[in-house]
């Protein structure tokens, strides 16, 4: 079976960031646009307009907020059994 187009693993925070920037931006700015417009002639090109400005912001933040997040959830989080074994206070299983 054919891979094709593949990244190096060492891209995957580069690319996950860019890929959630991207949709999460896409989707939000639509929705602002459609609360902001409605289903104006010239909605496309206003969604198109919001969704760059938005990503040029949304995918920095992204990169610079996904490690701290990252941080804050293994903080509240129990790491997995395997990874070090079942501190102690986790719920048994």
């Amino acid at each position: 079976m054919s891979s094709g187009f593949r990244l190096p693993s060492r891209f995957a925070p580069l690319l996950f960031g860019g890929l959630l920037s991207c949709f999460m931006s896409l989707i939000l700015s639509g929705i602002a646009t459609f609360m902001a417009i409605g289903v104006a002639a010239d909605f496309i090109a206003r969604w198109w307009s919001a969704w760059i400005a938005s990503w040029a912001v949304a995918f920095p933040a992204v990169m610079v907020v996904a490690p701290i997040v990252r941080r804050i959830v293994a903080r509240l989080t129990y790491p997995p059994p395997s990874a070090v074994g079942v501190p102690s206070g986790a719920p048994s299983r």
